[in-house]
């Protein structure tokens, strides 16, 4: 496994791949990996011969500077962790935000036809520019043929989705199933930082959201909310942020059931300062 600090020596090696035609594929990270990263890289090795992992904290894209401080950079693991899938296809890329940003470590501007406005663009303001700008630069500095993102990150994907359409990337988005704790909790890097006593509670917030698509189908979009509301308000350890039933495309709000359109439950919720995000297809 090859590991790359500095984007020129990145790309002198990624030139002979591409002399060999081999495709290249992307895993962006921002590190602390577990095995849900494994399966996006997994998966990626068997569509591309190459398959290269960012691991990159990104400040762009944080709107809370205590967030980004605690976030957990654990490079030393992060490679052990790649390392037990023995693949010597793989190669990593972590370089430090000079070589991402050049001149300037700042987020550009873009407008996603309203997407960056729903669920978490109304409360992490220009969260989505970070995101879209270090995507943008990894996917010029790499040029990859396809790209990998999970789907707990859905708003994530769709963000994504639209930024190869409006800049004329010439790259496959693969959005991946969400890989799950045996009690349902979506797997994160988030979740290292809750004690046992939120570890414990946590769980509840994929049991409501299992109890929401039953709801889903014989109840209007509104009062699946309210329900879902009602419960986090009886909930000690969890702050409910938002939970939001929005079409799978435009991620607007759903007020009233379509059979044509697909829908999907998004939630945010607080443990202590620990904020988690999951969501779930409804039909």
């Amino acid at each position: 496994m090859r590991v790359y600090k500095l984007k020129q020596d990145l790309q002198a090696h990624l030139k002979k791949v591409l002399e060999l035609q081999n495709a290249i594929g992307l895993v962006p990270t921002m590190g602390a990996l577990h095995q849900g990263h494994l399966s996006l890289v997994t998966t990626a090795l068997k569509d591309n011969e190459v398959v290269v992992v960012s691991i990159f904290v990104n400040p762009t894209q944080f709107n809370n500077q205590n967030d980004l401080h605690n976030y957990p950079r654990t490079l030393d693991s992060d490679l052990k962790l790649l390392e037990t899938l023995k693949n010597s296809n793989i190669i990593v890329y972590a370089p430090e935000a000079s070589d991402v940003y050049q001149d300037e470590i700042t987020a550009q501007s873009f407008s996603f036809d309203g997407l960056e406005h729903e669920m978490e663009g109304e409360f992490r303001k220009g969260h989505f520019n970070g995101v879209a700008t270090v995507v943008k630069n990894l996917f010029e500095i790499i040029k990859p043929h396809n790209a990998y993102f999970g789907e707990k990150d859905f708003q994530q994907l769709q963000i994504v989705r639209k930024l190869v359409e409006i800049t004329g990337f010439d790259i496959n988005i693969i959005g991946c199933p969400i890989l799950r704790e045996n009690d349902g909790l979506a797997m994160s890097s988030r979740n290292g930082r809750l004690t046992q006593e939120q570890r414990n509670v946590v769980p509840f917030i994929y049991k409501t959201l299992k109890t929401a698509k039953v709801k889903f189908g014989t109840k209007s979009a509104n009062e699946v909310s309210e329900w879902v509301k009602s419960e986090f308000a009886n909930h000690k350890l969890l702050a409910l942020e938002y939970f939001t039933i929005a079409n799978e495309t435009t991620l607007k709000p759903v007020k009233r059931k379509n059979k044509q359109n697909k829908c999907r439950a998004f939630i945010a919720v607080f443990v202590g300062d620990v904020r988690l995000i999951d969501n779930i297809e409804l039909n």
